[in-house]
């Protein structure tokens, strides 16, 4: 079958939005008041969750003893809009260095903002982080704060991933030379790996991965295919998934299955396919306003074998999806009973699903199913 009628016939399932099996799922509320909360991280041996809240605050949790006061040393942010501080995660050898990397917001003298990212050493109490360094910044800083991303995560080589939105300057998303519309790939200690696939190339910024993204707000490891994938905000429809593939255009803005927030065409847009550019593996019609998302690979639910979960902002809801090889069919939504805006679902150690909604109430939820 031709490769662009599978993609439309898989995009069939995104205009049906298939109700939730409500009566399965169970959720606890662990956490409430906090102030839009937008990433967790775990921390290892059960000593509880990092949270970090958009206003600047980073947090731990455990259970028991709840939330806990902010953690010094974080860096100061621009909290406007869609900016503050972002995401979080840990070192993959966090148990010998306890490197704490995190992303958040910048403004420079003229009011023009951008991403950056850095890490900290968490002390053994897990009050501070101390030594606190830049490894970079999302240049040139172009956003008034809209589509700023911004998502890290690790490989399973130790190579850091960080995801930096358009700042709602589409042309900028295709221009090698800027940061804007990009994922990175870094060493840990934020130097370019030589086998990225613009080093030394002219005009191209070396720590480029892939390009011709708009607003990404989800990112994570595949298990099963070893593969990045990344999911990103359209502009009037065109949400997306991609499987992130070395050197490649994902087409933002000359191909997007999206309209402008006018209504019509989105401008320099040659539809839903360009030359030269890559297919996502799944797009919707109707923007759920894509964030955090999470592959389950746990036991202790078999139902969610072979899942890929995401959250929802506009639609409030929990998107449950289905993988196969690289193959993704929307199942369900959960949680929209609740409607509230999911901002991050990670999975957690002991295979529950863990939730943050994005509210000046922001609460930490515990997703599972009936046993």
């Amino acid at each position: 079958m031709p490769r662009l009628l599978t993609l439309c016939l898989l995009a069939v399932s995104a205009f049906t939005i298939w109700p939730a099996l409500a009566a399965k799922v169970e959720v606890k509320e662990l956490q409430q008041g906090l102030d839009h909360p937008w990433a967790l991280a775990f921390l290892p041996e059960n000593q509880g969750i990092l949270i970090t809240e958009r206003s600047g605050q980073l947090r731990r949790w455990q259970q028991g003893k709840g939330i806990s006061k902010p953690i010094a040393g974080v860096p100061a942010v621009w909290a406007q809009r869609q900016g503050g501080l972002l995401d979080v995660a840990l070192a993959p050898d966090f148990s010998q260095n306890r490197h704490l990397y995190l992303t958040w917001t910048e403004a420079d003298s003229s009011g023009r903002a951008g991403a950056v990212v850095g890490y900290g050493v968490l002390s053994n109490d897990m009050t501070r982080l101390n030594d606190f360094k830049v490894i970079l910044r999302q240049q040139p800083p172009l956003s008034s704060g809209a589509n700023l991303g911004s998502r890290i995560v690790f490989d399973n080589q130790g190579y850091l991933y960080v995801t930096f939105g358009d700042n709602f300057q589409a042309a900028s998303a295709q221009d090698l030379a800027a940061l804007s519309g990009k994922v990175v790939r870094l060493n840990a200690d934020g130097t370019v790996p030589p086998d990225n696939p613009f080093v030394g190339k002219q005009g191209a910024r070396g720590e480029i991965w892939s390009y011709g993204m708009r607003n990404p707000q989800g990112i994570a490891w595949n298990p099963w295919t070893q593969e990045i994938w990344e999911n990103e905000h359209g502009p009037r429809g065109g949400d997306e998934v991609n499987i992130l593939r070395k050197g490649e255009n994902y087409g933002w803005p000359l191909a997007t299955w999206g309209i402008d927030y006018s209504g019509d065409k989105v401008p320099g847009s040659e539809g839903g396919t360009a030359s030269g550019t890559l297919q996502p593996a799944f797009w919707w019609k109707v923007s759920p306003a894509l964030s955090g998302m999470t592959f389950y690979t746990h036991s202790r639910f078999p139902e969610w074998k072979n899942s890929l979960f995401i959250g929802a902002l506009k639609d409030k809801s929990l998107i449950h999806l289905t993988v196969k090889g690289e193959q993704v069919t929307e199942k369900e939504r959960l949680l929209a009973d609740r409607g509230e805006r999911i901002r991050d679902v990670r999975q957690g150690p002991d295979g529950y699903l863990y939730v943050l909604t994005d509210e000046s109430d922001g609460k930490l939820l515990q997703v599972g199913l009936a046993e």
